[in-house]
């Protein structure tokens, strides 16, 4: 194994090293991260772009013999992302009709997200 590569654990299977992997909840739904991913989620309150956030609820920690599941947040682990950007997502367009009624109602929405980088992954 290469020295670089040391600190990652490495899968005996195919010996070749796996990032830790990490279930965080936030805003009510929950996202499988590794470091070096970017997630789009719905957007934090007063946050700004270069902005570091820590996501506490950690529900599931690691891989394979040495996954920890929390009963039902893992103690003392935590997720460290980079705020990359505050934005709008697609236009959703909302039609109401009801037949022969002449009612008809139209809305439209856009979500507010942000896009975040996962830096590290500690537990």
């Amino acid at each position: 194994m290469r020295k670089s590569l040391a600190k990652y654990p490495v899968n005996p299977l195919l010996d070749l090293p796996t990032a830790m992997k990490a279930t965080i909840l936030t805003s009510g739904r929950q996202f499988t991260v590794k470091q070096g991913d970017i997630l789009t989620i719905n957007q934090l309150p007063e946050s700004k772009e270069g902005d570091t956030i820590t996501f506490d609820k950690v529900v599931f920690l690691g891989e394979g013999a040495a996954a920890k599941i929390g009963t039902p947040l893992v103690a003392g682990a935590k997720v460290t992302a980079k705020l990359l950007e505050n934005k709008r997502g697609d236009k959703i367009r909302i039609f109401k009709h009801r037949r022969r009624k002449g009612y008809y109602r139209r809305r439209g929405h856009r979500q507010e997200l942000s896009v975040v980088k996962i830096e590290s992954i500690q537990g």
